[in-house]
C-alpha cells in the first residue's frame, strides 16, 4: 500500500501519466567553456551567478562529456545520437554537413507538436548543403552555419532562415553591433512568441571562443583586476591587449544573458513547464589568449581543447527542471553528447532511431538507475591521422596520432598523470578491439567537402 501511494502521488509519475503534459526544451551550449569556468564547478575569478543559481535549484553532472574535443564534430554527435566513430560530421573544416539520411532532435520532436528554433552557432551545414537548420527539422534559425564565419564577433552579416541579415556597422572592421546579443534577443523573442505550445530552444552561443571580444561595459567589469602579462596580437583573430579581462567579461556576459533567459520564462509563467541544460561544446581552449592557466579553466583535468585528456572532452552540464529535478542535487552518472536525443525524446514522450548510440539518462534527472554504456568512444582527425580515446569503467585508454598509447584509471588519477598501460595489458588489448569495432568510415557528402573564406 505505501508503495503504490508513493507511486500514484510522486509528481513525476504524475507528469508521465498526462498524455498532455508537454514541457518546453531549452538547451544552451557555450563554446570552449572549461570544465571549471563556472562557479559552480570551482570557479573563483570569473563570476557567474546566473549559472550559480541555475546549479543550486537544478541538478549537476560531474561525469558528462562532450561528443567531441573540437566544435563540429561534437555538435554533430548532440544532434544526431551517434558518437564520433558514426555520426556525419567527424571534421572540423566547417565544410562538412549533416546528411539528409541524419536525423536531428529537432526531427524527432516534430511529431509531437514541437516547434523549434536555432540561435547561434550551428557549424554543421553551411548554406545550400543538406545539413542547414532548416533542413533538419528547425522551424526557424538565425546565427552562424559556418564554423569559421563564428568565429568573429562584430561580422558584416549573419544568416536569417536562409538569408543574409546584414548588421549595419560592422562594416571594414568597424564594430557596432556585438553578435551574441543580437543572438540573445533572438531567442528572447522566440520564447516570447512561441509560449503558449510546446518549443524546443537550441541556443548555441559562440563565447567565449576565441576572438577575445566583448564590449566595454563586460570589458570594464574585470579591467585592472589583474596584470595583463601577454597582450594577444591577432592574425586569424582580433588583437586584444587585456586577454583575461576580456574573457573573463566575455563568459560573464553569457551568464548574464542566461539569466535574462530564465527570467523571462517566469515571466510568461512557463518557467515550471520549462527543462533547461547547460553545457559547453568541449574542454577549455589553451591557446591563443584564454590563459586556461590562470583561471584554471579547466578544473584540475589535463589538457584542453584539440586533446583527448579529460580537459579536452568532459564538461559541465546543468539540468533545470522546477519540481521535477531535485534542486542542488549532483550527480557522478557517467554519460556523453550522445545521449542528449534519447534523453530530450524522453522527456518529450517521443520515440528515436534504435540503432543510435545513446541512451536515455531521463531516469538520471531525478536520482534513478539508467542504462550504463559498456564504453565511450572519441575520435578526432581524418583516416590515417587519427587519435582515439575509450573510457571503460574508470578507464581511460589514448591513442596518439603516432600509435603510442597511454592508460589510466580514472578513479584515483583524475588529472591522468600516472599512465598505467604497461601494468594492465588486458585492459589495453580490451580498448584495441574497442576500437576496431567502435567505428566505421564516415558516410560522406557527394559533393567535396567545402572550404570558404569568412575573414
Amino acid at each position: 500500500m505505501i508503495f503504490l501511494f508513493l507511486y500514484l502521488f510522486n509528481p513525476i509519475q504524475d507528469f508521465l501519466n498526462n498524455e498532455n503534459s508537454q514541457p518546453n526544451i531549452v538547451f544552451i551550449m557555450a563554446d570552449d567553456l572549461g570544465f571549471g569556468h563556472l562557479g559552480s564547478y570551482g570557479q573563483k575569478k570569473i563570476r557567474t551567478p546566473n549559472l550559480d543559481i541555475l546549479a543550486e535549484e537544478g541538478l549537476r553532472f560531474t561525469q558528462f562529456y562532450s561528443g567531441s574535443t573540437v566544435c563540429g564534430p561534437a555538435r554533430s554527435t548532440l544532434m544526431t545520437g551517434y558518437h564520433t566513430g558514426h555520426t556525419s560530421v567527424r571534421g572540423n573544416t566547417g565544410g562538412i554537413p549533416l546528411l539528409d539520411e541524419d536525423i536531428t532532435i529537432a526531427e524527432i520532436l516534430k511529431p509531437k507538436g514541437y516547434i523549434s528554433g536555432m540561435f547561434g552557432k550551428w557549424g554543421l551545414g553551411d548554406f545550400d548543403t543538406p545539413g542547414t537548420p532548416d533542413k533538419q527539422g528547425f522551424d526557424e534559425y538565425f546565427g552562424y552555419l559556418h564554423q569559421v564565419h563564428a568565429h568573429f564577433y562584430y561580422h558584416e552579416y549573419l544568416w536569417d532562415n536562409g538569408k543574409k541579415f546584414f548588421l549595419d556597422g560592422n562594416e571594414d572592421g568597424n564594430r557596432a553591433q556585438y553578435t551574441h546579443d543580437l543572438i540573445t534577443g533572438r531567442a528572447l523573442d522566440f520564447i516570447k512568441r512561441n509560449s503558449n505550445k510546446p518549443f524546443f530552444l537550441y541556443v548555441g552561443y559562440t563565447i567565449p571562443h576565441t576572438e577575445l571580444l566583448v564590449p566595454e561595459d563586460s570589458l570594464n567589469e574585470y579591467l585592472g583586476q589583474w596584470e595583463e602579462p601577454n597582450p594577444y596580437v591577432g592574425h586569424h583573430y582580433a588583437s586584444q591587449p587585456y586577454p583575461r579581462s576580456a574573457f573573463a567579461g566575455m563568459v560573464s556576459r553569457m551568464d548574464k544573458d542566461v539569466g535574462k533567459i530564465m527570467s523571462l520564462l517566469k515571466d510568461l509563467g512557463i518557467d515550471d513547464n520549462t527543462v533547461v541544460f547547460f553545457t559547453s561544446d568541449n574542454g577549455g581552449q589553451g591557446f591563443d589568449g584564454p590563459d586556461l592557466e590562470f583561471f584554471d579553466g579547466n578544473g584540475g583535468l589535463r589538457g584542453g581543447k584539440q586533446d583527448l585528456y579529460e580537459g579536452g572532452v568532459r564538461v559541465p552540464l546543468i539540468a533545470r527542471w522546477p519540481q521535477m529535478i531535485k534542486g542542488g542535487s549532483v550527480s557522478d552518472h557517467v554519460w556523453a553528447f550522445w545521449d542528449v536525443l534519447p534523453t530530450i525524446a524522453d522527456i518529450a514522450n517521443a520515440s528515436w532511431p534504435s540503432e543510435i548510440d545513446g541512451f536515455s539518462m531521463y531516469p538520471v534527472l531525478f536520482g534513478k538507475y539508467a542504462k550504463e554504456h559498456e564504453y565511450l568512444y572519441w575520435e578526432y582527425g581524418g583516416e590515417g591521422n587519427l587519435k582515439q580515446a575509450v573510457r571503460m569503467g574508470n578507464w581511460k585508454y589514448i591513442k596518439h596520432r603516432d600509435g603510442k598509447s597511454e592508460l589510466y584509471d580514472l578513479e584515483n588519477d583524475f588529472s591522468e598523470s600516472n599512465d598505467l598501460l604497461e601494468k594492465h595489458p588486458r585492459i589495453v588489448f580490451l580498448m584495441e578491439d574497442i576500437m576496431k569495432k567502435g567505428r566505421t568510415p564516415r558516410r560522406k557528402y557527394d559533393r567535396k567537402d567545402m572550404t570558404f573564406d569568412y575573414k
